[in-house]
């Protein structure tokens, strides 16, 4: 058993060095240094928004230098457990060891996360679109099973979630929902999921138990900061109210506060219909209208495969990035990265999906998943 460990330690000391040098952590120590002066300079808060942005940067700054300190002192821990558990022939301290090890990987995970975080909204908050593919009343179930299990995945990470939109289908699943998570590196973390989504399992829905292969489309958008000047023509809005339908067994708005947004120009449709007033949908929706029209903008202005969303694809056969198989066998398996599990409950119901975002942020910077 000594062995193992003092392999996974000498891996674990050349992936914390990696990390400490991709996050610059003496620069981020001056940073903070400095930011942390100008918070304190008279008249720091006349401007409210820079002076939040500022605020912003210097959390960050400060997260970044903490957890790498303590990361390099946990490392410390488990190497003093080690040689002093090898040393006296103690299986308790060589267990002390290894269980320091293994915390120390999970927070190397989050720190090689946030070192790999470069594009402008990464850090921030994100709009999740999930849209029915090919495969009839079946994708729509297997839209809603997406749709809780990113839920769920958001509430195993502490993140805040608004949900916008969310109509149940006349049959079964639901047509589509639209949902705002607020949190800690949302945007980043969830952009891995861009992309079209296969399930095969036995269809719920056949009487002869036939298997069924049915897919679902994920769009990740940045929550643009206020600052990012979208303009929008009224004329070119067409707004429609309509009465709201509630879903599962939310309560139904019973005045006709729905909202739907054309953007005549583009063809681009927002709907929303979970919040309490006509006021709240409408907000709801021109904010992920914004989002939309920046990200057409950019595919507009840079001339190539959007950063946001990556290739546009038919939602079905040939073009998804992860497959989840529940049936003749179980196996979630992510065609990008290889990363795959057995475990298909834990992704689906408990919302499992660190492993899947962390290989797939280090896949795309270059590395091994």
């Amino acid at each position: 058993m000594g062995e193992a460990e003092a392999i996974d330690l000498v891996a674990l000391s050349a992936r914390l060095e990696e990390v400490v040098r991709y996050l610059h952590v003496d620069e981020r120590k001056a940073e903070t240094a400095r930011l942390e002066d100008m918070s304190t300079q008279p008249g720091f808060w006349d401007d409210a928004d820079a002076a939040r942005s500022t605020m912003e940067q210097l959390t960050r700054a400060r997260e970044d230098v903490e957890c790498a300190e303590a990361a390099i002192a946990k490392l410390e821990d488990a190497k003093a457990a080690f040689e002093l558990g090898t040393e006296l022939e103690d299986e308790d301290m060589l267990a002390e060891s290894q269980s320091i090890a293994c915390e120390l990987e999970s927070d190397l995970t989050e720190l090689e996360l946030n070192s790999w975080f470069v594009d402008e909204f990464d850090h921030g908050d994100a709009i999740v679109t999930i849209t029915p593919g090919q495969g009839g009343l079946e994708a729509q179930d297997w839209c809603e099973m997406l749709f809780k299990m990113y839920l769920a995945y958001c509430a195993r990470r502490g993140w805040k979630v608004d949900v916008g939109d969310a109509p149940a289908a006349e049959v079964i699943g639901i047509d589509r929902a639209t949902f705002t998570v607020s949190g800690k590196n949302a945007y980043g973390m969830l952009r891995s999921e861009q992309g079209v989504h296969r399930l095969v399992r036995i269809s719920p829905t056949d009487a002869k138990k036939r298997r069924q292969t049915t897919f679902a489309g994920v769009e990740v958008l940045p929550v643009l900061p206020d600052d990012i000047e979208i303009e929008i023509n009224p004329e070119d809005l067409r707004i429609d109210v309509f009465h709201a339908s509630g879903h599962g067994g939310q309560g139904v708005n019973t005045t006709d506060s729905a909202v739907r947004i054309t953007h005549i120009p583009t063809g681009i449709v927002v709907t929303c219909q979970n919040e309490r007033s006509q006021l709240q949908n409408k907000a709801f929706a021109m904010g992920v209208l914004r989002s939309k029209l920046f990200e057409l903008e950019r595919e507009r202005r840079e001339a190539e495969l959007d950063e946001l969303r990556g290739p546009k694809h038919d939602i079905s056969w040939g073009n998804q990035i992860r497959n989840y198989v529940l049936y003749p066998f179980q196996l979630v398996k992510d065609t990008r990265t290889g990363m795959e599990t057995g475990n298909t409950d834990s992704v689906l119901r408990e919302g499992d999906l660190d492993r899947f975002v962390a290989a797939y942020h280090r896949w795309n910077v270059g590395g091994s998943a």
